[in-house]
C-alpha cells in the first residue's frame, strides 16, 4: 500500500513543471526520495542550483501536488543540493529533447 501511494504521489508531482527548463520535476530528476508512513509524506527533493529563483516555487508546487492525493495527510518537503543535480539525472528521452549530450 505504501509502495503505491508513493507512486501516486509521483505520478501527481509530474504536474510540477520547472520554469526554466519546462519539463515536470520528476522526469528532470529533481525528486530524490518520497517517504510515506500513516498518511504523512515527506518528499526530498533538488533544484537546478542552489542559487535557482524558482526553488520556492517548485517546493510549494511539490508540496500543494502531494496534498491532493488522497491518503496524504500531511507534506513536508526539504530541498538538499547534496548531491547536486547535473544533467544525468534527467530521464534519457527529455534530456535529449532538451538537447543534453548523452551523459555515460
Amino acid at each position: 500500500m505504501t509502495g503505491e501511494l508513493e507512486g501516486r504521489i509521483r505520478d501527481a508531482l509530474r504536474v510540477v513543471i520547472d520554469p526554466e527548463l519546462g519539463e515536470n520535476i520528476v522526469d528532470l530528476g529533481f525528486i530524490y526520495d518520497i517517504s510515506v508512513g500513516d498518511g504523512a509524506v515527506h518528499i526530498t527533493m533538488t533544484a537546478t542550483t542552489p542559487g535557482c529563483p524558482a526553488t520556492s516555487f517548485l517546493r510549494e508546487g511539490v508540496e500543494n501536488a502531494a496534498a491532493r492525493v488522497p491518503g496524504v495527510e500531511s507534506v513536508e518537503v526539504t530541498m538538499t543540493f547534496d548531491p547536486l543535480w547535473t544533467p544525468s539525472l534527467i530521464e534519457p528521452a527529455i534530456r535529449a529533447s532538451l538537447g543534453f549530450a548523452a551523459v555515460n
